[in-house]
């Protein structure tokens, strides 16, 4: 039976029809998290009546709705717990309550990079690994790990997710988050035109008259020898190559997964990652597997599916 399945992003809301692991329609929706939640949802209910037609579907027959979030979610209760700037109505908002009203489906929630590692486990890079750990390079940078089997939330709902914010530049920037020198406030894509911005060659390079500049114009530019864009590229490699040794010496994994939209440069990227975790990982054991994501920002979206029926097994909770 068919989920329901959005992935509420910083930039653009995913939104798809999820059955066996496949997305059988999708589509897209811009954030504007400015506005507030209950707004959006319902743009989001329209785009989902108008997959269902075009799929030739009843609503009504699927099996529940998944919601893929950027915070800290309790996913017993189906809440919020902190907006981060974004959808300032959100820890507020009973979102059980507007799927029971709008659509009479049950909704599971759970944070986006957690999300993401399901995906990529159930059906992605992490099958047939039950010691994994995801990072995702985009707008912020995400975390999540799944240990002996089970995903880690954590008595908060907190656990594994704020890899980002682990401190990668004793005295570095401050965060968003309130912390110094995470690894989110030195290399992501939130910062980056900041980061360009400080580097004295910028107003010279030609990032300075790029239309949009994000790191698939500093991994281009730095290729054509920009000492701009190369002095960027470098400090963001040796940012996440550090994150990947911090989250693996957290965690444990076999595995390790970079997914994320700066993965369009995963040429560069792998490589680089790869060899500082052989260097500075401490696994006696062997060496921890550095891989691609496999499904790439269809990995939330798929995950709702399993998401909706891990918590169809506990129906309490997704009572509104």
């Amino acid at each position: 039976m068919t989920v329901l399945a959005c992935d509420w992003g910083g930039r653009r809301i995913k939104l798809g029809l999820v059955r066996q692991g496949q997305v059988l329609a999708g589509a897209t929706l811009p954030a504007q998290a400015d506005q507030s939640l209950a707004t959006r949802l319902e743009a989001v209910a329209d785009v989902f009546r108008r997959l269902c037609a075009q799929q030739g579907l009843a609503w009504q027959d699927c099996r529940g709705i998944g919601f893929a979030y950027p915070s800290i979610v309790d996913t017993v209760q189906a809440r919020i717990l902190d907006h981060f700037g974004k959808f300032s109505d959100a820890a507020s908002f009973d979102l059980r309550g507007w799927a029971c009203r709008v659509f009479g489906l049950p909704l599971a929630i759970d944070n986006d990079a957690r999300m993401a590692l399901i995906g990529e486990w159930r059906h992605g890079a992490g099958r047939g690994c039950d010691d994994l750990a995801v990072v995702t390079l985009g707008t912020g940078l995400g975390v999540s790990a799944v240990i002996e089997g089970r995903v880690l939330r954590g008595g908060h709902g907190q656990a594994g997710i704020l890899g980002g914010h682990l401190t990668v530049r004793h005295g570095g920037r401050r965060c968003a988050c309130g912390n110094i020198g995470c690894a989110e406030a030195e290399a992501s894509t939130s910062v980056l035109a900041s980061l360009a911005e400080a580097h004295p060659a910028f107003a010279t390079s030609p990032l300075a008259r790029e239309p949009v500049l994000d790191y698939a114009a500093v991994f281009r530019l730095a290729e054509q020898g920009d000492p701009c864009a190369r002095a960027l590229r470098d400090h963001s490699l040796k940012v996440w190559s550090a994150l990947a040794v911090n989250v693996i010496h957290a965690y444990d994994p076999a595995r390790l997964i970079l997914g994320g939209g700066v993965m369009g440069s995963a040429e560069v990227i792998l490589p680089a990652v790869r060899e500082y975790v052989a260097r500075h990982a401490h696994t006696p054991w062997g060496q921890v597997e550095v891989l691609a994501s496999e499904l790439g920002d269809r990995a939330a979206l798929i995950a709702c599916e399993w998401l909706v029926d891990e918590r169809l097994k506990n129906p309490k909770e997704l009572s509104p």
